[in-house]
């Protein structure tokens, strides 16, 4: 069992009134970590120190904080045996967490070389004399708040471009991550960034309300970002907007993947199981809905049903697992709700559908309708359905039929066929003969809808961490009326 400090101001300390609580592996029930739970004045401290770490870091020059952060990346990286040691909070597959080491190493390397882009520009004046420019300036504290699915990537990236904009970062780690989270606050801390740069802190479930708003109501807190459900994103972009906090919110989605009728079948299968039941389905971009043109639909969903029933689910740490746990028990539970109301319902089980503890099969589901829960509802979890249509518009009015707006998917042979249609996804991301989960640091990453609003993303998270500010410079006299 591991023990889980907070980090605040450089040091890793316990709980103000010594607290704890525990995360167990949602497969075995063995505790994993004990963690401290911060208290309501720990959360004030962590605030504190960022704000007392801000001035010397926004002065740092741009190649000092590109070089601090890109040692950040390098030594993430030489740890990463430690990151996937920890898997098992979480019930992940050891190579989920390896790639959220490699791609958060490029998170940071992608914000190290974003430090010396951070620019203004000058705007004409007609006021005789004044020279004017736009500047960006970093706003002081910002309060990231990453979850348990890729625990590493999305620590990294609600702290990276905060750090490379010139900001002090507070960690809000997830209560199913938080040795993850905290092992990534410790590298940045070992890294050379400065006490206080980054700060974390942990909390018990039951705290987390409490905790939250106790953060974001902070006067020094500037700017939240969040990734989580789309419940909670409300939540939290509801109290940011109380305090007249910006917030950056990268919530749920319900990915549709479009297959046209002169589509590629084996590539689409390919990319669909994978975007499908990669991590169990526990991805924001997940694919969830396989919509897919009827002349072609038998075809592809013969083939994708033989390549999801071929998905062995166990043990992560068995070599013969290819999907691991999903975050608990619970989720399977709910899961199951959702594919059992769509069979009652009528819908034709393909495969899986069966789950044992935190075990779920890959689940592949054919004639779900409207009325069905699983037809709406984020399942989150190793489960997607196909709606069958005929032709370009209609593939089109189901992918738009959602809440949910993040990422999306077009397979089809005419590349400008489906570049039409990409356009006219209510999606804030698309891929064309690619899956739905696709990441890069340096791409724009947000949704549309209920899957929140603005971007990460190196230059396209700029402009949310940063402050624009105009500045003037009279030169010579200046008239003024009284």
């Amino acid at each position: 069992m591991l023990d889980v400090p907070l980090l605040i101001g450089g040091l890793a300390r316990a709980a103000s009134d010594g607290r704890t609580f525990v995360r167990c592996n949602p497969l075995s029930g063995a505790v994993v970590s004990r963690v401290a739970a911060a208290t309501l004045e720990d959360a004030d401290a962590a605030v504190e120190a960022a704000q007392q770490a801000f001035p010397a870091w926004a002065a740092l020059p741009p190649n000092e904080r590109r070089s601090r952060l890109q040692r950040a990346a390098e030594l993430l990286e030489s740890r990463a045996a430690e990151f996937v040691g920890l898997a098992a909070e979480t019930g992940a597959m050891a190579n989920w967490y390896g790639f959220n080491v490699h791609l958060a190493a490029g998170v940071l390397r992608e914000a190290a070389a974003m430090t010396t882009q951070i620019t203004g520009e000058v705007i004409p004046s007609d006021t005789p004399g004044s020279f004017a420019m736009a500047l960006r300036q970093p706003c002081g504290v910002v309060l990231g708040i990453a979850p348990w699915n890729a625990p590493i990537i999305l620590a990294a990236r609600a702290i990276a471009m905060p750090l490379a904009c010139g900001n002090t970062v507070v960690l809000k780690s997830s209560e199913n991550s938080p040795a993850v989270h905290q092992l990534l606050g410790q590298v940045l801390q070992d890294a050379g960034l400065g006490d206080g740069v980054v700060n974390v802190v942990s909390n018990a479930p039951e705290d987390a309300p409490a905790i939250v708003e106790r953060l974001i109501a902070n006067p020094a807190v500037r700017r939240v970002n969040f990734t989580g459900s789309t419940h909670v994103g409300r939540i939290v972009g509801e109290l940011a907007a109380r305090h007249l906090k910006p917030a950056v919110l990268e919530l749920g989605g319900k990915a549709p993947f479009l297959v046209l009728d002169d589509a590629d079948l084996d590539a689409a299968v390919a990319a669909a199981a994978f975007g499908a039941f990669f991590n169990q389905g526990q991805i924001c971009m997940s694919t969830e809905r396989l919509i897919v043109d009827a002349k072609v639909a038998d075809a592809f969903v013969e083939k994708l049903a033989k390549k999801a029933a071929s998905l062995r689910v166990g043990d992560p740490t068995s070599p013969e697992s290819v999907l691991g746990s999903l975050i608990d028990a619970g989720a399977a539970r709910r899961i199951q709700g959702l594919v059992d109301d769509a069979l009652a319902m009528g819908a034709k089980l393909l495969c899986g559908g069966h789950s044992d503890g935190s075990l779920m099969q890959a689940t592949l589901l054919d004639g779900v309708t409207e009325d069905m829960r699983l037809y709406r509802e984020e399942s989150f979890g190793p489960v997607a359905v196909v709606l069958r249509a005929e032709g370009d518009e209609e593939l089109l009015r189901l992918a738009n039929d959602s809440e949910f707006g993040l990422s999306a998917a077009i397979f089809s042979r005419d590349v400008s066929r489906a570049l039409a249609l990409a356009q006219r996804i209510e999606s804030g991301i698309c891929h064309i003969n690619g899956p739905t989960v696709q990441d890069e640091p340096q791409m724009p990453f947000g949704g549309v809808k209920s899957s929140g609003y603005g971007s990460f993303g190196a230059r396209a998270s700029v402009e949310h961490f940063t402050q624009l500010r105009w500045v003037t410079l009279q030169n010579g006299p200046r008239h003024y009326p009284i």
